[in-house]
């Protein structure tokens, strides 16, 4: 491995456990990085690098919140024969499984359809900058339009199913680059009237199966047409996860800080800055040359 390498790896690995969490767009912003600061890898390596990253981003949310994922707990009573230990199982805890698994379906069905067309056309600076001028627009929009307003939903237990598929239904909008899953579905959360902590928390739940099957996916994929992975490669994705999962521990605690206090407009025009910032990029040269 190169030391320029791991260095570019290590960047990505902070942009993967900052943005991966905040509104803005981690794939967007891992494409960008890769764009003006290409890693020495092919193509098909990067496609896979990006997305398996993310696994240290899902053990962050483990970690973090263990016990409200964790539906079965040790309970200890005491008995006339002294203190007995046994397992019970927290129905509240699988019942927001059920919820979280079926926000999955949407973006599950579309993503699979669509995958390769989003991957061969989508994926492009201009693309990615336009999604993030776009949402930016969005929450600062949606931010103003429930300003002042008390949310009726306020935790993750009181989230129903329906609610669930349609801000998994807000997800499918993420597989556009730029767009930012949890963005995407904290939006539809606050469109649903889920105030920004129980929405926020769902959105970290709701990552968990979707990156988990994107990266099984991606793997698979990777392995059936390129072969197998070579030694600096897989050193790459060691360090990249490695980085991801400890910056995501500080981006998560800082969102969740955040929202008690603090509304998404930041995020919206830091996404409308970035994107004219990346438009212009793309315009100037040319003009320049």
């Amino acid at each position: 491995m190169e030391f320029i390498e791991i260095l570019k790896v290590i960047l990505l690995g902070i942009v993967e456990g900052i943005t991966e969490w905040l509104p803005v767009s981690s794939t967007g912003h891992m494409i960008l990085v890769e764009k003006y600061l290409p890693m020495k890898v092919s193509a098909e390596f990067f496609e896979l690098f990006k997305v398996v990253i993310q696994l240290g981003a899902i053990l962050a949310v483990v970690v973090l919140f263990w016990n409200k994922l964790f539906p079965w707990k040790k309970e200890k009573t005491e008995t006339e024969n002294g203190i007995v230990s046994r397992i019970v199982t927290e129905k509240s805890i699988l019942t927001l499984w059920g919820k979280v698994l079926v926000a999955c379906v949407p973006a599950a069905v579309i993503g699979l359809l669509l995958d390769d067309f989003l991957e061969a056309h989508l994926q492009t600076p201009l693309v990615i900058s336009l999604t993030l001028i776009l949402y930016g627009v969005a929450f600062i929009v949606v931010e103003k339009y429930n300003k002042n307003k008390t949310l009726p939903v306020q935790t993750t237990a009181e989230i129903t199913y329906k609610q669930a598929l349609i801000i998994g239904a807000f997800q499918v909008l993420s597989l556009i680059p730029g767009t930012s899953r949890s963005g995407a579905t904290i939006i539809g959360a606050l469109l649903v009237g889920i105030a920004r902590p129980a929405g926020a928390e769902f959105t970290f739940f709701l990552a968990i199966p979707v990156m988990l099957g994107a990266s099984a996916l991606k793997v698979l994929k990777f392995f059936l047409e390129s072969g197998n992975l070579l030694p600096s490669e897989i050193g790459y994705l060691l360090i990249g996860v490695a980085v991801a999962f400890i910056v995501s521990l500080i981006a998560i605690k800082f969102l969740m800080n955040f929202v008690k206090k603090h509304d998404f407009q930041i995020f919206g025009w830091y996404r409308i800055a970035l994107g004219a910032i990346v438009i212009a990029t793309l315009v100037i040269p040319p003009l320049v040359g």
